[in-house]
């Protein structure tokens, strides 16, 4: 047998072993399924949409206002301005 057969056999043998009886991963140690710490902020931070210009802003990140009872987000302060009316070049 040439050395590459036994180079391919023996990764073949080596990947069925670590298949077989490879430790599986728990969903605390991060593994299919499980979340890491630094996951939970992102997964918090939804994105929303501004309402003047349509684009998407992390909700963290996003200017807010209210107007009658509700809270809107905007990407910038100059949309917000331009939402509730006023002059965005000020």
């Amino acid at each position: 047998m040439n050395p590459l057969r036994l180079l391919i056999l023996g990764g073949l043998f080596y990947f069925l072993y670590r298949l077989l009886f490879g430790q599986p991963k728990s969903p605390a140690a991060g593994g299919i399924g499980g979340r890491t710490g630094g996951d939970e902020a992102a997964v918090s931070d939804v994105l929303v949409e501004d309402p003047v210009c349509g684009v998407y802003v992390p909700q963290g990140q996003a200017v807010t206002c209210r107007k009658e009872g509700r809270t809107f987000f905007f990407c910038s302060e100059k949309c917000c301005k331009m939402f509730l009316g006023g002059n965005p070049a000020e």
